[in-house]
């Protein structure tokens, strides 16, 4: 499977204000086999149980370090629910992440602090890449409010371009295995 960085997507709830993002990118793959019967909110959990070991260690790291600087880790937030239990509804939490929209196709999440905002699109079009193949596309935008937001971004970017292809990857492999 073939993981490809591509133009924000059109059709992405978020494209609307894509000029309001100090940052966005995109990473698209394909997936196969019984997509057509895959909902968003499956494609919701599989987001939160798909990243790479190392991403996970990395953002405990992260949640540590800016704790101190009194910014948001997701601890803050109601108790942690199981994967299983998180609906992918408009409000509710996982962690650190709000989901902020939900279409049948499409689900934006992320959070606003002080230093910055960001959100993370799992958009899923049907029979994109060919007659069996559909398409799982994950973008992120990041809007900052200061030099702290920018400051925190310098680090963060890099990997970021790492642990999202690796996430996707994760997820498409995930949800063709079920």
């Amino acid at each position: 499977m073939k993981i490809r960085k591509i133009e924000f997507p059109a059709k992405s709830i978020l494209s609307q204000e894509k000029e309001k993002f100090d940052y966005a990118d995109s990473f698209a793959g394909g997936l196969v086999g019984n997509g057509q019967n895959f909902n968003i909110t499956q494609i919701g959990k599989a987001f939160f149980t798909s990243g790479p070991t190392w991403g996970k260690k990395m953002f405990a790291f992260r949640n540590r370090v800016v704790g101190l600087f009194g910014l948001k880790t997701g601890a803050e937030s109601d108790p942690a629910k199981e994967a299983e239990d998180f609906t992918c509804e408009v409000g509710e939490r996982y962690g650190l992440f709000k989901v902020f929209n939900k279409t049948s196709n499409e689900i934006v999440m992320g959070e606003n602090d002080k230093h910055l905002d960001f959100r993370i699109s799992l958009l899923f079009d049907k029979n994109q890449g060919g007659q069996d193949e559909n398409s799982l596309t994950i973008s992120t935008t990041v809007k900052f409010h200061n030099w702290l937001g920018v400051l925190y971004f310098l680090p963060v970017r890099p990997f970021h371009k790492l642990i999202v292809p690796s996430m996707l990857k994760n997820i498409i492999n995930k949800l063709e295995n079920t």
